[in-house]
């Protein structure tokens, strides 16, 4: 196990003037699951690629267990790297895949044989040590992958987006199985994902990039009660955050034809800036039902049934449906609405996230 440090880290390819790292500072704990998460291009394999060797640091440093192995070659960093398409050896057995760098470092068959017995134990893949990939599923092939990670016991485990190619069930599962395997051995685990569901169900911290830019770095639950800027909010959460401009008002933001308070410390920062509008945030779950007929009126467009929940997609009156986006509102035990109703609905006191209309940046503690 290990601690790893990234220092400034940044990463630039030739003929490419914007950083695809850019001066990344990211403490990882010893034994800790680390997520890295955010949109197609925010920097995030990279990121894993320069800690695995694979890319150049060009400037700042990666460090190891305060070791700078910024320029160290892949081999000597006591890395070991599962891959989104699990790059098995067609022609050599389970068994053989798994085994196949300790066979490298020169450790006898006998050790060599009981390791990956050990470790087949463990992901359940004994009655599978012969058998070649072609033989096996998504989930096996995977656990295949890993495998070959866990039999030379690295430092730190990296892993990019392992569970892409697996169908929705069999990642719902998997996760849960990596997520529970990390926590067993205790290995420093770096683990990149765009799927923010996933991110905040396995990681013990996340850190989420944008545009080669770390933006916040904290526990799921953190992220998703008090994200530090409009991104954030908008990424981590799923339905997404409601994000809309609004106009301030005596009393708070003006919200349709309801006005939302806002916290002091969120009032006294729009005031100390002097702004006539701010970004509001609303969870789909501070939507809440109207005691008194007061609230905001929603034009339902369209109900998603999930079982014990319900997602209703709808629309202020004054909204444009061509530009401006849809609000997301769960519904639980109460009765969902349908298509075409227009319902009425209050605001959970203090659910409200504000941010700066220009730098989007959070507005309040």
């Amino acid at each position: 196990m290990a601690a790893v440090s990234y220092v400034d880290a940044t990463c630039v390819y030739p003929g490419n003037p914007e950083p695809a790292v850019d001066t990344l500072n990211l403490e990882i704990k010893d034994g800790e699951f680390m997520v890295l998460v955010g949109p197609s291009g925010s920097g995030k394999s990279t990121a894993l690629r320069m800690l695995a060797g694979l890319e150049e640091v060009s400037s700042g440093s990666i460090e190891i267990d305060d070791v700078d192995v910024s320029n160290a070659p892949p081999k000597d960093r006591d890395i070991a790297m599962v891959f989104q398409n699990y790059a098995l050896y067609p022609h050599m057995s389970v068994a053989e895949n798994m085994g196949f760098a300790l066979k490298l470092k020169g450790v006898p068959k006998s050790e060599r044989d009981s390791k990956v017995a050990e470790v087949a134990k463990i992901l359940g893949l004994e009655p599978f040590l012969n058998r070649k990939p072609k033989a096996l599923s998504g989930g096996q092939r995977q656990r295949v992958a890993m495998g070959r990670a866990i039999v030379r016991s690295p430092k730190v485990f990296l892993m990019d987006e392992p569970l892409s190619n697996l169908d929705a069930k069999l990642r719902v599962e998997t996760r849960a199985n990596v997520a529970a395997l990390q926590a067993r051995l205790g290995t420093t685990t770096v683990y990149v994902t765009h799927d923010q569901v996933e991110a905040m169900t396995m990681g013990h911290r996340v850190a989420v990039l944008r545009d080669g830019k770390l933006q916040q770095v904290d526990t799921p639950r953190n992220l998703y009660d008090k994200p530090c800027n409009a991104f954030v909010a908008g990424f981590i959460g799923s339905p997404a955050m409601n994000l809309r401009t609004v106009p301030v008002a005596d009393g708070g933001a003006q919200f349709g034809d309801l006005v939302v308070p806002l916290r002091a410390d969120a009032k006294a920062a729009v005031n100390e800036q002097n702004l006539s509008e701010v970004i509001l945030g609303l969870r789909p779950e501070a939507f809440i039902a109207s005691q008194n007929g007061e609230g905001v009126a929603l034009h339902v467009d369209l109900v998603e049934e999930l079982g014990a929940d319900s997602y209703v997609h709808a629309r202020l009156p004054d909204d444009d449906p061509l530009r401006d986006s849809h609000l997301v509102v769960r519904f639980g035990d109460q009765e969902t609405p349908r298509v075409g109703d227009v319902i009425k609905r209050a605001i959970r006191v203090e659910q409200e996230h504000v941010f700066h209309p220009q730098t989007g940046e959070r507005l309040g503690v």
